[in-house]
């Protein structure tokens, strides 16, 4: 039988390639993976570039979110194709929920490493080295600061409406040691939504720092 397709989607800060520590061992696995590039232009613009892959892949699929993903995720996760949601350190809103609301009411250190010009935002090197990818090698950490996307400020106010974890199984990975993402927000988030809840003790990216504990997580939801 076929195995269920595995698609990521990234969020701020990082690209695509933030989950290359996990898809070739998917891969060998006999999992079909697509790892979407976002725009980071606004929420609709992501939500359209995954749903384009989500439709030219056949049967059940894996959607997994990181970070800012995890609102991607949770609008395309209405996609029929999507079978099951998996955040990892990701954002889970609620209906009218705002990226913007959300990280002001539970803020986090790295976003006092903000710059802004020409109405996008990115991270800077100290804020990715120290608050966003704080436990891994300084060279994995300079790579992912070179490779990141500028998002919006659009993205900030961008409204949640029909999330898909109220209709679809979810998993989600918290991350205790998360300076990006309030960890006692993602503690609300994964409750809330009834996920299936794996706790590590991880900076903001466990699918670069643990691998093998993320995989076991995204297999789990693929087998089941």
């Amino acid at each position: 039988m076929k195995k269920a397709n595995v698609v990521f989607v990234h969020g701020l800060w990082a690209d695509g390639s933030s989950w290359n520590a996990i898809i070739p061992t998917l891969l060998n696995e006999g999992y079909e993976v697509v790892s979407v590039q976002n725009p980071l232009t606004t929420l609709a613009d992501d939500v359209a570039a995954t749903n384009r892959v989500l439709s030219r892949l056949e049967g059940p699929t894996i959607l997994v979110g990181h970070s800012w993903g995890g609102f991607v995720i949770t609008a395309a996760g209405n996609h029929p194709n999507v079978s099951g949601l998996v955040y990892v350190a990701a954002m889970a809103p609620d209906e009218g929920e705002t990226l913007g609301e959300l990280s002001e009411k539970y803020p986090a250190p790295a976003s006092l490493h903000l710059s802004v010009e020409d109405g996008y935002v990115w991270l800077s090197k100290e804020g990715v080295q120290k608050h966003f990818a704080g436990d891994v090698p300084d060279s994995e950490a300079a790579l992912i600061y070179s490779t990141q996307g500028p998002a919006a400020l659009a993205l900030f106010g961008d409204k949640m409406t029909n999330p898909a974890w109220k209709s679809k199984p979810s998993w989600y990975i918290l991350a205790k040691n998360d300076h990006t993402i309030n960890p006692e927000l993602e503690r609300i988030m994964a409750n809330r939504m009834g996920a299936k809840l794996t706790e590590l003790e991880s900076s903001h990216v466990p699918m670069i720092s643990q691998p093998e504990a993320v995989l076991k997580v995204i297999r789990e939801a693929a087998n089941a």
